[in-house]
């Protein structure tokens, strides 16, 4: 009868345990430009103009339009952000958007921009790049 008690606090222990070391959630400004890009090589206008800010609203639906003539997808994204300039949180990114058209693919390498996320209202929208 005794085993049974320290079974479940035992089995309370470990799972207290893996869930510390689940890893943390992704920052929200990093998350913000994978939606971002998620939403561009979905094509999904609505998406991507909701997490740009007003001043980029204009160039990410330009950026979309150039691509739709190709089929997109995400190939090994993932971004972290890399530190805060005036309250702008910079965001790099690692991985490739490929773009095919007539069978052939060309890749686009978002490692070589600095997205630019702010937080308004609570949202965390993408506001261009370097």
């Amino acid at each position: 009868m005794r085993k049974y008690p320290l079974a479940v606090i035992l089995l309370c222990v470990f799972a207290l345990l893996l869930s510390a070391c689940g890893g943390k959630a992704a920052d929200p400004a990093s998350k913000a430009v994978e939606d971002y890009l998620n939403a561009l090589v979905a094509k999904d206008s609505t998406k991507l103009s909701a997490l740009s800010c007003a001043s980029w609203e204009s160039s990410a639906l330009l950026e979309l339009d150039s691509l739709q003539a190709v089929k997109t997808r995400l190939d090994s994204v993932s971004c972290k952000t890399s530190g805060i300039i005036a309250g702008t949180s910079q965001v790099n990114c690692q991985g490739r958007i490929m773009a095919t058209y007539n069978g052939e693919d060309q890749a686009l390498d978002i490692s070589v921009r600095t997205y630019q996320v702010v937080q308004q209202g609570g949202d965390y929208l993408v506001c261009g790049y370097k």
